[in-house]
């Protein structure tokens, strides 16, 4: 049977230096210094992954967590910020995002994989 379908390969593999790179790119050119791209997910998926590259000096506000959540540095030096609680994060850095209001903040130019599980979020 030959033709296109809507699903993916399972063992679809993609290049998150690649991607890195390409965020960046778009990342530099933008005004708010921020670019993101889904890596897997999607509506009628539970987990979600988002590669998201931010300039040196920009940041994602403070915000509201997103529920059970990690967040690994796959280019540059970011901080992440939870109340009175700071991290400093290195490239290969993998850290779980507590379930409190937090920021991240680009300290050079970085690219950062965000993993969601969606429906754990606790108020």
């Amino acid at each position: 049977m030959s033709g296109r379908t809507d699903r993916r390969d399972p063992m679809e593999t993609s290049s998150l230096e690649d991607l890195a790179d390409q965020q960046l790119a778009l990342a530099g050119k933008a005004a708010s210094g921020r670019a993101a791209h889904t890596v897997h997910g999607g509506h009628e998926h539970a987990l979600r992954q988002t590669l998201i590259a931010l300039a040196a000096g920009r940041e994602l506000a403070e915000h509201e967590s997103p529920g059970e959540a990690t967040l690994q540095v796959v280019r540059g030096r970011v901080r992440l910020t939870a109340g009175a609680d700071v991290a400093a994060l290195d490239r290969g850095a993998l850290v779980t995002i507590p379930p409190t209001r937090h920021a991240v903040a680009a300290l050079e130019d970085s690219a950062v994989l965000l993993t969601v599980v969606v429906g754990t979020r606790t108020d």
